[in-house]
């Protein structure tokens, strides 16, 4: 009888030993997915529009230098046509867009990964995002981990929030509590949102809530309407027409997108949970049979 339950337990911990192993192997393909990405943005940023204000510019100087040498009004009127259309050019660089069904396809592999570490796990529990401690705080060497903004999954309904020493070594399975740290998916439309107001973390919450609507809206044209207000249990937001709305179909089946939420959702979570430096959860959304209105109720948890 205890050769059999050595043996269970030694096939037990080779199958965890493997999943680990996959999911690790896995995350890396995606950090270098990410990489890929940041490289090709830097790409898009480099467009020729300096080449063509210099091809421009330098022969309008000319023209208007010879127009005055030569008193001549035709060369004077090249000269400004040139030397008007170099410089709209040089200060006005042309925006490359996606399609939004591809940022979908991008986001899709993300969700599937979180999805089958779910199931192997086994987890049953929530996401709670833990804000980062302010970066203008000093922390020693060994503390340097709670610098990032995480989501902790945990494998229970009802857990306890990982320990300080534990965030600090930003470890991906953590025992106690059982679960799992993740970044966030919305953090990269976090970064951009805070490119729009600065560091969030010194604006309270009533001016988030007024003016990150319009930077969403207006700014990042990520949906068409977005409504976020304070409740007496949390924060409620109703979101109009999403960018990420097919992630939420019945045909992609996705489990961790109503717990993670989109990445637009997850960055709402990440700027709540940063202004207020409060553990922020999910308490439960709601979307409607198109998917063109998405719902999300945010809570706070105590650490």
């Amino acid at each position: 009888m205890n050769e059999k339950k050595q043996e269970d337990t030694t096939a037990s911990s080779i199958s965890e030993m493997q999943t680990t192993k996959y999911l690790m192997e896995r995350i890396q393909q995606l950090q270098l997915e990410v990489e890929s990405l940041k490289n090709e943005i830097v790409n898009i940023k480099k467009l020729p529009s300096g080449k063509i204000a210099i091809a421009l510019l330098t022969p309008g100087i000319a023209a208007l230098i010879f127009s005055i040498l030569k008193e001549s009004q035709i060369l004077a009127f090249i000269g400004l046509s040139l030397t008007f259309w170099g410089a709209l050019f040089l200060f006005i660089k042309p925006i490359k867009y996606v399609r939004g069904n591809l940022l979908d396809s991008a986001a899709t592999s993300t969700y599937l990964t979180i999805d089958r570490i779910i199931r192997d796990l086994k987890f049953r529990g929530k996401s709670y995002y833990i804000p980062p401690y302010p970066k203008d705080i000093y922390l020693p060497e060994h503390l340097k981990g709670l610098k990032e903004m995480i989501v902790f999954i945990s494998a229970a309904t009802k857990p306890g929030m990982p320990s300080i020493e534990e965030m600090a070594k930003s470890r991906f399975l953590l025992e106690n509590p059982d679960g799992i740290c993740i970044s966030p998916p919305g953090l990269g439309i976090l970064e951009q949102i805070e490119k729009e107001l600065g560091d969030i973390t010194k604006i309270d919450l009533e001016t988030l809530i007024e003016i990150l609507p319009s930077v969403i809206t207006e700014s990042l044209h990520l949906a068409r309407e977005i409504e976020i207000k304070k409740e007496k249990k949390g924060i409620y937001a109703r979101i109009e027409d999403p960018i990420y709305k097919n992630l939420y179909s019945r045909e992609q089946n996705l489990k961790s997108i109503h717990f993670l939420g989109c990445p637009l959702a997850s960055a709402i979570a990440c700027a709540i949970a940063k202004t207020t430096g409060k553990i922020t959860t999910i308490q439960k959304n709601r979307v409607s049979p198109d998917a063109q209105t998405v719902e999300f109720w945010y809570n706070f948890v105590e650490a």
